[in-house]
């Protein structure tokens, strides 16, 4: 690499550490976001980054995706899949809910069609997380991620805030609430602030419940970001006689892949992947405040609307469909 991207590297860094620090002591709120805010800020007062700028698109480019391959460590699909199977239905229920609201909206109200595909897929998978896998797949742009981004931010502070009270007016059990935290919020952060609210009003342990599903719930990022990536190609491709999976396959999903094949594997214990984990949550970190650096933060608020209300409907949509499967089932 040559001393530019070190010099972008290195001032990504320093953003994301305050923005890091902050996430920790605000986790409804998390680092991510704190980094986005951080960098649209910056790029207002820098006015030249001819010297960084080919390190901040590197972080947001190849940093991204090395973070979403560490996060491959904190998967092991024995524990998630003996631990989370009884949410598989309600999981795949949420998911499909979430992609086809965000379709129809899409059609609807003539959305961008990126911008869509990263609310829904944020929505109904992992947040940040699922995001940043799936942006380099359909080569989305820095706004389009700091978009999306913003939107599943606002829906999960609001949901870790009023879901305790939600879950205790509607009568669920402690089982019952770590099923809807862990379908019906996006982030991991926030699924961890929502029932730990839950644990201190009720006295209980449904954070670990909670977390599980949540995990489980993250293992679609593998099959969509797939199905993503082959329809992209295609997309693109579609004047050529020829398709090639090999150029369409995300190699960094692969990496991912066989991340978490290690770690089930071997059964990493967690003094190892716990570090791992750490550090994939700070590249995205930093990733994200290099997309706040590239991101027209006057551009992002006066487009904002249908994208929050892209946003709110899924959530919604997940919310009741998460309620709903738990009374079909009978774990209501």
């Amino acid at each position: 690499m040559n001393k530019n991207i070190w010099a972008g590297l290195l001032f990504c860094v320093i953003v994301a550490i305050p923005a890091w620090l902050l996430g920790k002591l605000v986790p409804v709120v998390g680092g991510p976001v704190f980094a986005i805010l951080f960098g649209m800020i910056l790029t207002l007062i820098i006015k030249k980054k001819d010297k960084i700028e080919e390190g901040i698109a590197f972080t947001s480019k190849k940093v991204l995706q090395c973070a979403v391959v560490l996060l491959g460590f904190g998967m092991n699909f024995s524990d998630i899949l003996y631990q989370g199977k009884q949410s598989l239905p309600i999981i795949i229920s949420t998911i499909a809910t979430s992609l086809i609201v965000s379709f129809i909206l899409y059609k609807a109200m003539k959305m961008d069609s990126k911008i869509s595909t990263l609310i829904g897929v944020g929505s109904s998978i992992c947040g940040g997380s699922a995001i940043a896998a799936t942006a380099p797949v359909i080569k989305a742009n820095d706004e389009e991620i700091a978009q999306s981004i913003s939107v599943i931010f606002l829906f999960n502070v609001i949901a870790a805030l009023i879901f305790p009270t939600l879950g205790g007016m509607l009568g669920l059990s402690n089982e019952g609430f770590g099923l809807f935290a862990g379908t019906a919020v996006n982030d991991t952060s926030s699924v961890t602030a929502a029932a730990t609210a839950w644990d201190g009003i009720h006295g209980s342990n449904t954070l670990d419940a909670a977390t599980i599903v949540k995990l489980t719930r993250t293992l679609a990022i593998i099959p969509i970001t797939l199905v993503l990536a082959i329809w992209t190609a295609k997309k693109e491709n579609s004047g050529e006689n020829t398709f090639s999976l090999k150029r369409a396959f995300p190699m960094f999903i692969l990496f991912f892949l066989l991340a978490a094949v290690v770690t089930t594997v071997f059964s990493l214990p967690a003094t190892i992947t716990d570090p791992i984990k750490e550090l994939s949550k700070f590249f995205i970190v930093m990733a994200m405040a290099a997309i706040g650096m590239n991101t027209n933060i006057v551009k992002l608020v006066k487009t904002g609307g249908k994208p929050i209300f892209m946003g709110f409907c899924c959530w919604i949509s997940i919310s009741a469909v998460s309620l709903g499967m738990q009374h079909v089932l009978g774990m209501f």
